[in-house]
């Protein structure tokens, strides 16, 4: 049985955070990475990347200051 299911039925704007390789970033983002191996991406529901942050904490208080929802991508 499928049954559709809004997710957003409460008015919550839902982001999604992801833990990306800092190997697999384009090279410019890599030279300002700095000694780091991981940044944590900010995506909205379509997929679309919002933000690069440098650590996990500060992409969900990012979410968070501006009125998003985050929810971990493992």
């Amino acid at each position: 049985m499928n049954t559709p299911f809004d997710f957003n039925q409460d008015g919550r704007r839902i982001v999604y955070v992801k833990e990306v390789d800092v190997a697999d970033l384009p090279e410019e983002v890599r030279a300002e990475a700095g000694d780091r191996e991981h940044l944590y991406a900010v995506h909205d529901s379509e997929g679309q990347q919002l933000a690069l942050v440098a650590d996990r904490r500060m992409a969900f208080a990012l979410a968070r200051q501006n009125d998003f929802a985050p929810v971990a991508v493992h």
